[in-house]
């Protein structure tokens, strides 16, 4: 385990990062497509949506995780992609991009440096809850395949009601992660009918059949921690494989979550994760 998180940081040097556009639902999107320069197409494309609360583009703060994160398992390509954000537009317009985004890499794939056997979906917060729910609508929607899916400490509650999230400890910090996750879903989902939707909240979803692999990591002291587990273990009661790492107590620093998710073991995991899948046969096209 701990050669690949050495192979990744000696590869994070080496990643070649290009601005690009993709498409979105209703237009363009920013993007960065990150890639070691490994000759050759590679199996797996990661599409990855960055945090900030659906209401701030958290591109740049991701973007050290990300250079690790293409240099892990086979050096797969990355593609992190910004989506329209609460203030701009409320719910369902980031799913709506977010599911357009993986239409949109599927069909270019030569753009990317991908061969199209592999896609997995990503995200870290507000944009894990994309990232699950992508995988909710592409199986409602037939399209595209998906062969994974990685939530890091995601948003999947608008109810907050789990007890890591209500039982805060006396922490500044984590009051403060708590309450902007209430913003967040404020700004996210006025109309409070949709905070019950499957695509709003995965986790009150009853039709989680047929979904991906989950690779699910929480931490130990995140207020999210229990809204992540529990959805991998709903998961793998309708028969998804689904895979929950709690990871170690860390800083929580309402500025610092890609750092965090770096710096632990979360690395290892997602790299142990991706080597499985690619050994596994690639779901049809």
């Amino acid at each position: 385990m701990n050669d690949r998180l050495d192979a990744a940081n000696a590869l994070a040097d080496d990643v070649r990062v290009r601005e690009l556009d993709v498409t979105g639902e209703q237009g363009p999107l920013k993007a960065r497509l990150y890639a070691t320069n490994a000759k050759g197409k590679r199996d797996t494309l990661v599409v990855f949506f960055p945090g900030g609360g659906f209401v701030a583009d958290d591109l740049e703060d991701s973007d050290g995780f990300l250079r690790h994160l293409a240099g892990v398992s086979h050096t797969p390509v990355v593609l992190a992609s910004s989506y329209t954000l609460a203030t701009v537009r409320p719910f369902p317009a980031a799913v709506e991009d977010a599911h357009a985004v993986l239409l949109w890499a599927k069909k270019n794939k030569s753009k990317l440096g991908w061969n199209g056997k592999h896609l997995l979906v990503a995200g870290i917060e507000a944009g894990a809850n994309l990232a699950a729910v992508c995988a909710l609508m592409s199986r409602d929607r037939g399209a595209p395949k998906l062969a994974g899916q990685i939530l890091i400490m995601p948003m999947l509650d608008p109810g907050l009601s789990t007890c890591s999230m209500r039982e805060m400890p006396n922490c500044p910090d984590q009051e403060k992660l708590a309450d902007g996750a209430a913003a967040a879903y404020r700004g996210y989902l006025p109309n409070a009918a949709d905070r019950t939707h499957p695509y709003a909240s995965p986790l009150q979803s009853s039709r989680l059949k047929n979904l991906p692999p989950a690779l699910i990591l929480s931490a130990e002291d995140d207020p999210l921690r229990d809204e992540a587990e529990a959805y991998g273990a709903k998961l793998a009661g309708f028969g998804v494989q689904a895979t929950v790492r709690r990871m170690l107590p860390a800083p929580q620093m309402a500025d610092q979550r890609n750092e965090c998710a770096c710096a632990q073991s979360a690395l290892v995991e997602i790299a142990g994760f991706i080597a499985e899948l690619e050994g596994q046969e690639a779901p049809p096209a």
